[in-house]
């Protein structure tokens, strides 16, 4: 199962560079300890654009991110697009490279795939890569994109029940 980070695992703090800002969100501790228990691997797909623009330096993300596995534990594989919107690259959500790099690291089919989200690009991503795709709303998720998702849940422990049902 992949995850996006801002917004779905932890609180989206624009470009953030600071650990000690990092905060998860609701649920997700619980849900996750649910995957790993059953032996899914965890791992994160995100878009950070704030390097390409040069508002956080790659030790700075590193920072961040290995706050994120000390608050909720290890992720494999870490797939980060550091490219901006105009960079045109193959990574960029809703592009489907991080997650067919991401099952390939993890020696699976993108179909294998479930992809957690809160925003349209993260759906459009999965179903780009032929993976499986679920939005977990937030209060910046535009109406639009919740009504077009193929799969939508209300929180991250009710996106993590749709993966689990009939697995545990």
């Amino acid at each position: 199962m992949l995850f996006d980070r801002d917004g779905t695992l932890v609180v989206d703090v624009p470009y953030n560079a600071d650990p000690a800002r990092i905060r998860p969100m609701p649920g997700a501790e619980a849900a996750l300890e649910r995957l790993r228990r059953a032996g899914i691997p965890v791992g994160v797909v995100t878009n950070q654009s704030g390097i390409a623009q040069g508002r956080i330096t790659r030790a700075q993300l590193r920072a961040v991110n290995e706050r994120i596995e000390s608050m909720l534990g290890p992720f494999r594989p870490w797939m980060v697009c550091p490219h901006g919107d105009d960079d045109r690259c193959a990574c960029r959500k809703p592009a489907p490279g991080m997650i067919v790099a991401a099952a390939r690291e993890l020696g699976i089919h993108p179909r294998d795939v479930v992809v957690i989200g809160d925003t349209g690009a993260d759906v459009a991503a999965a179903e780009a890569a032929g993976a499986r795709g679920i939005l977990v709303p937030n209060a910046v998720t535009r109406r639009e994109e919740a009504a077009s998702a193929p799969e939508v849940a209300p929180d991250i422990a009710a996106a993590v029940d749709l993966l689990l049902a009939g697995v545990e």
